[in-house]
């Protein structure tokens, strides 16, 4: 019987929301079946994200015991519905759209019941720690060729989130050449994507980060520079750093919220742009009146249309990009202690990019 990872909850029943660690147990699944445009993958990685970790914490929302944790994944076409219209499919490498449900408006999902991403929630009874899953034909994309299947595991849910928050809402002239473009929290893999995206752009990228190693590492994949965001004043020995001629940022990009509004005020040209992923510090922030004043721009961003997750992918492979991936644990999905090794990494933010599990036939040419 195939295998895949679930969370387990503690003496039969849900615990409260943040004061629970559920356990991930490896339980066999039903061999998987394919109709119509469907498509069954063999799946050979998965990466994690901090939702998998939040949802074990019962912090993110429809949690469910009964679907495989697991949002990215890379694999190869074993089979093929009748209806399928590309019968090319069938032998490719390909990586998974990550949510479905929203097929390309700019706003947001047109599918009236949201948007469906994939692993550990009632939504969608799919996810990728699992050895095989079925999807439509239409929910792939193939996988760049360069790339190890741990590079490609890594790519999707952080690439797509960090193209929106990037192109679609910082939007396309703030993140060009000749742009200053500010990446908070370096080292989580959305910040990563969004740094390599907008130096791949042309823009002056800088960072902020508590860790003066993942500012030298940030500078090695184009950054311009950056600043520990602990240290009194940080914001302007950040400004100091801008080239001659560039007075402010054009744009932010933050994952974490917090007092990024009061603190963008300070960096952003006005008529600036905030685009903000996550809530990391708090799930509220201070609006202060000098971002009005300023014409300052704050806007929510989430993951990702399919049109956004193809543009982004097509941009990768012309580019290529390589996702930055911390560490591969290659192993099997029995392998409960050493995933959650990986679970251990994310809780102290250890890593310096996607945490992967590798756990099928490894293809692809690995550049780790």
């Amino acid at each position: 019987m195939p295998k895949a990872i679930f969370l387990e909850p503690i003496d039969g029943k849900p615990g409260k929301p943040g004061q629970v660690y559920y356990p991930i147990i490896q339980k066999p699944v039903l061999p998987p079946t394919v109709k119509g445009s469907e498509i069954i993958i063999k799946l050979s990685a998965a990466a994690l994200n901090h939702r998998d970790l939040f949802l074990r914490q019962h912090l993110y929302p429809g949690l469910s015991f009964d679907v495989p944790l697991g949002a990215d994944g890379v694999g190869t076409v074993i089979e093929v519905g009748p209806n399928v219209q590309d019968k090319s499919w069938k032998g490719k490498r390909v990586i998974l759209n990550p949510g479905t449900g929203w097929k390309d408006h700019p706003d947001g999902p047109e599918d009236p019941t949201g948007y469906k991403i994939l692993g550990g929630t009632k939504f969608d009874s799919r996810g990728t720690l699992q050895e095989y899953v079925t999807v439509d034909e239409s929910e792939v994309e193939e996988a760049p060729s360069y790339m190890s299947d741990a590079e490609a595991a890594a790519l999707p849910l952080t690439g797509l989130t960090a193209w929106r928050a990037l192109i679609t809402k910082a939007g396309e002239r703030n993140s060009t050449k000749g742009s200053a473009v500010l990446v908070t929290g370096i080292g989580g893999g959305v910040a990563l994507m969004a740094l390599q995206f907008a130096v791949r752009r042309g823009a002056y990228v800088y960072v902020t980060s508590s860790s003066q190693e993942k500012i030298d590492k940030a500078v090695e994949l184009g950054a311009k520079g950056g600043v520990i965001y602990k240290e009194e004043g940080w914001e302007k020995k950040l400004l100091a750093q801008l080239p001659s001629g560039k007075l402010a940022f054009d744009a932010i990009i933050d994952g974490a919220g917090g007092d990024i509004i009061e603190k963008g005020v300070k960096l952003l040209k006005a008529g600036g742009v905030i685009s903000v992923y996550g809530m990391t510090v708090s799930p509220k922030m201070s609006f202060v009146a000098q971002a009005f004043l300023k014409n300052i721009d704050v806007r929510g961003s989430t993951m990702g249309s399919r049109k956004e997750f193809k543009d982004m992918v097509d941009f990768v492979k012309a580019n290529e990009i390589h996702p930055v991936v911390s560490r591969v644990l290659k192993t099997s999905l029995d392998d409960i202690a050493g995933i959650n090794t990986l679970f251990d990494d994310m809780k102290t933010a250890k890593q310096f990019g996607k945490l992967v599990v590798q756990f099928g036939e490894a293809t692809g040419d690995s550049k780790l």
